[in-house]
């Protein structure tokens, strides 16, 4: 029987068990041994990371030709417009490669929200506002290289669905097992 985790890697967290450059990592989070992170999340991101003994799953969630959905919160600087939501989900192109298309959608900031530690900087003169957004391949910090290329740089990151797995009110730092199917 495989051990699947669900955790809410904190900002500042490194998605490995060893750290590095002044980064913490997973090894202070008290896991079962023999489990691993089965994809990433930068240490500037936050939110849900599945971690799994299971190689074969790890495999099948990193390998483009599944296409799982990850979906993720982005708090961006300014105020977002319909326009840019459509380039987004459309796809757009960020160091030569185009983006699969996505969902993309505004939302109101979520109110079950954590605060970040540290803050997101604030400016009074400037808005931001919170866009929603489902992707089906995980290039290298794609969601803010994508809100960048639309004028909208991403100021926080969350992620807060792999597949059909919900962080739901799982806060930064805890666990728990994965009971749920992971891919449908």
């Amino acid at each position: 029987m495989s051990t699947v985790i669900l955790f809410n890697k904190p900002y500042g967290v490194l998605s490995q068990f060893t750290p590095e450059a002044g980064h913490p990592a997973l090894d202070t989070f008290g896991f079962p041994a023999g489990v691993y992170a089965a994809g990433r999340l930068d240490h500037d991101s936050e939110g849900a990371l599945l971690l799994t003994d299971n190689g074969k799953l790890i495999k099948k969630l990193l390998d483009p030709e599944f296409a799982h959905p990850r979906t993720y919160l982005a708090q961006v600087d300014g105020d977002i417009t319909e326009d840019a939501i459509r380039k987004l989900s459309a796809g757009v192109t960020i160091k030569g490669y185009h983006t699969r298309p996505c969902k993309a959608e505004i939302v109101p900031e979520p109110q079950w929200l954590w605060p970040r530690n540290p803050p997101v900087r604030f400016r009074a003169s400037i808005p931001t506002s919170w866009v929603q957004m489902t992707l089906t391949e995980g290039k290298n910090r794609q969601v803010r290289h994508m809100t960048a290329a639309v004028g909208f740089p991403t100021l926080r990151l969350i992620r807060v669905k792999v597949g059909d797995i919900s962080l739901g009110n799982l806060q930064p730092g805890e666990w728990r097992p994965v009971t749920e199917p992971i891919l449908g």
